[in-house]
């Protein structure tokens, strides 16, 4: 012990068992993984300063208000179509650009596509029908009106002016004449009348010779019309059955009805030209069929199985489906007759499902090149997710959440379309495409 001044000095020496090094070390007292570290942080550091973030993949593109009960449309050839507060707009998805505006119109329920134009037919009001204006989807000038509602049927271009027995609207049951629409004058080509009432849909014809028109009548013919003239093809004696929106479906060309048989129900297929009956078999607790490719897939509470529209042999069976929706060019299997829980993505040659989709919703409309959006909602009903379902591709991939209240949403080829509870209607890109 040493005494200097007021302080004292204890000198423990080496006894206490610090090596002698500690006194004088002969190297570095550091780690020697210790500079290696440092140099690759300042590198680290160094690199991510000079690159830039990463571009989300949801971008959004443009906006533009609209009302809650404003219709919009998105056409094949990249155009948004928005009537927002009664004026119709165009704009181009890819940037947002204003290419016409066509000044207020009535609000429509929907917008139609067709023939070049948009068909605009305001909500029904009273007892009076109301009437359809066409305005050019070129420029947004308006090129007829006439009374009753004018649609066309899927693979042809012609017009046609029908009217739907009362409480039947947006239904394929008609009334009363169907006239064929001149898209440049509105003027009427031919008319071909129904009695009573009958079901409405496209049949493609043999060959290129294109869609043709067929009416299921409520007085148990079936007939066969050519959309250039009104001609009646072919007509035919069909069982009793209730003609709906979903009876009879047309398969790969082929008519196949649901009707009561003996004992009970049956399913009957038709040949498209001359309608010859092809086959006719028990429905085995099948309630619906619809169309699953080439193949039609018949549907009821012990499942779904693919049989072959022309012979009604079977393809395949999925007892624990219920439901198929076509969505764009793929087909989402059900769990739920109700199309509450979607499964996924299925091909529909084989039955063999291609991507899982548990917990997620398809989006409409067509993503390009065989892609389907899908949303699904967090647990906590916060944000929406968005993913991507790719041809070829088991797993989604996601491509990040939209902001809260967004939903209503379209699907086109990069784009998404949705509504905000903002009053605004949103385009966002995906992909990394903006």
């Amino acid at each position: 012990m040493t005494v200097q001044g007021d302080t004292v000095v204890i000198d423990l020496g080496l006894e206490r068992g610090e090596p002698d090094s500690y006194d004088s070390p002969r190297r570095s007292t550091f780690p020697r993984w210790f500079p290696a570290a440092v140099l690759t942080a300042l590198v680290l550091l160094t690199a991510g300063a000079s690159v830039a973030p990463a571009k989300p993949v949801l971008t959004e593109v443009f906006s533009l208000p609209i009302g809650s009960a404003d219709a919009y449309a998105v056409t094949e050839d990249g155009r948004l179509l928005a009537q927002t507060f009664g004026v119709l707009s165009s704009y181009a998805l890819s940037d947002g650009r204003t290419q016409w505006d066509a000044g207020h119109t009535p609000p429509a329920f929907r917008l139609r596509l067709g023939s070049g134009l948009v068909l605009m037919r305001p909500w029904t009001a009273g007892f009076r029908e109301p009437d359809t204006t066409a305005i050019s989807l070129a420029d947004g000038a308006p090129r007829w009106t006439r009374s009753g509602s004018v649609m066309t049927l899927a693979g042809s271009p012609t017009l046609l002016a029908v009217s739907f027995p009362r409480g039947a609207g947006g239904s394929r049951r008609v009334q009363g004449p169907i006239d064929a629409v001149d898209p440049v004058t509105g003027r009427t080509r031919w008319t071909v009348t129904v009695p009573s009432s009958a079901a409405l849909m496209g049949l493609p014809g043999p060959g290129d010779s294109g869609t043709r028109m067929l009416l299921v009548h409520d007085d148990r013919t079936m007939a066969v019309h050519d959309l250039v003239t009104g001609e009646r093809l072919a007509v035919a004696p069909v069982p009793a059955a209730d003609y709906d929106a979903s009876n009879p479906v047309v398969v790969d060309g082929v008519i196949l009805l649901r009707h009561p048989g003996n004992p009970g129900m049956e399913f009957s297929a038709y040949d498209p030209s001359t309608l010859r009956n092809l086959w006719s078999r028990p429905a085995d607790g099948f309630s619906d069929a619809v169309a699953c490719g080439v193949l039609a897939c018949l549907t009821g509470p012990d499942g779904m199985r693919a049989i072959d529209p022309a012979t009604g042999d079977e393809r395949w069976s999925r007892p624990q489906w219920r439901d198929l929706q076509q969505v764009g060019a793929r087909y989402v299997a059900f769990g739920s007759a109700e199309n509450l829980r979607p499964l996924g993505l299925i091909d529909p040659d084989t039955g063999a499902l291609a991507t899982d989709l548990t917990g997620w919703r398809p989006v409409i409309g067509s993503g390009g090149d065989g892609n389907l959006l899908v949303t699904r909602t967090e647990e906590n009903g916060g944000r929406t997710m968005v993913a991507v379902a790719r041809p070829g591709e088991r797993q989604l991939r996601v491509l990040g959440p939209l902001p809260e209240g967004t939903g209503d949403c379209q699907a086109a080829p990069e784009r998404l379309v949705c509504r905000s509870l903002y009053g605004k209607l949103v385009v966002w890109a995906y992909g990394g495409k903006g």
